[in-house]
């Protein structure tokens, strides 16, 4: 009864200090003047229910439009994701990660895996992918912990099977790709194959710009030639060096994919003349991307010649769990 008595008193005092801070910064705005980063940070750590959170939410809004919103500090960015998932507000979180530019919500590598983590207890891998792209928007997989979750979380995701829009598949690849360009093993080289392949599959369908336009990615040609690229390199590495059996069958699918939507678009080549929206969708595909385009058939041989030679090198994912084993024990 004692403790009780005390956690309620802690409750008030917190409640307290918040409607105080709340009053504070309130004021401070009424008079045009810049509220201190260390007044938003003092009131995201005492939050002590669910409707603070909402609050705390505006303040931070506020505060990323004022003249001070450069120094919002990192603790306080750890500290808002920590208290959303506290208090049942992590839909709360993810607003303010996918809308980082309205509320300067930039965490750093661990506040990434908390998210991270808790959507992949849950079962939310659509949501967990959606933090995941954003720590590629943010390249931030410096860390083992991140890149293993993010991977865990991908490769999660794609064992359900969704219907992806070409946008969907950008930011899949993209994040492939990036997180697998930090680490040299099987795994990384497993990511960077089905990431170029499914970048290679949006500049074949929107052109090299419907790749790199509001990506962290290289704006040459060629993603699909850079897949078979890593597949040759594994074919020919004299070390220990495999592919994933799953990237190999997404490769052949996307390959698989894009020959016949080709073939489909030179049969019905004769009857193009009523498209006008579709004309103005494709002034933005240059010769560049039409050069590339019809080198899918040499890609598709070059894949049948590789996958050949690199079938006896693949290892399996049975499930999710021997997934997440095998990423632990990459990464070491």
């Amino acid at each position: 009864k004692f403790q009780k008595l005390v956690l309620n008193a802690e409750h008030n005092s917190l409640f307290f200090l918040t409607a105080v801070l709340a009053t504070t910064m309130d004021r401070t705005y009424d008079k045009n003047l810049p509220v201190s980063s260390l007044t938003v940070s003092r009131f995201v750590d005492n939050i002590s229910s669910r409707e603070e959170v909402d609050q705390a939410e505006y303040y931070l809004y506020k505060f990323r439009h004022s003249p001070n919103c450069w120094y919002l500090r990192d603790w306080t960015i750890h500290s808002w994701i920590r208290q959303c998932l506290k208090y049942g507000a992590r839909e709360k979180a993810l607003h303010t990660v996918k809308n980082k530019i309205q509320y300067g919500i930039f965490p750093d590598d661990f506040t990434f895996n908390l998210l991270i983590d808790s959507y992949i207890k849950d079962g939310d891998f659509t949501s967990a992918c959606s933090v995941v792209e954003e720590v590629m928007l943010q390249e931030a997989f410096d860390l083992p912990s991140t890149r293993i979750l993010s991977l865990h979380a991908l490769a999660s995701y794609r064992a359900m099977r969704p219907q992806l829009t070409v946008s969907g598949e950008r930011a899949l690849g993209a994040s492939l790709l990036i997180c697998g360009l930090r680490q040299d093993n099987n795994v990384g080289l497993s990511a960077q194959l089905l990431g170029n392949a499914l970048l290679g599959k949006v500049e074949m369908l929107k052109g090299i710009h419907g790749v790199f336009k509001g990506m962290p990615l290289f704006w040459g040609h060629g993603y699909l030639d850079r897949a078979l690229a890593v597949m040759e390199r594994v074919a020919t590495a004299s070390g220990d060096v495999k592919l994933s059996k799953d990237t190999l069958d997404g490769m052949n699918d996307v390959l698989q994919e894009l020959s016949s939507s080709s073939d489909s678009d030179s049969s019905g080549a004769e009857s193009a003349g009523e498209g006008g929206e579709e004309e103005k969708e494709e002034d933005t595909i240059d010769e560049d991307d039409h050069a590339e385009q019809a080198k899918l058939p040499h890609y598709v041989s070059r894949f049948k010649v590789g996958v050949c030679c690199v079938n006896h090198l693949c290892f399996y994912f049975v499930d999710t769990g021997l997934t997440f084993f095998f990423l632990v024990r990459a990464s070491r």
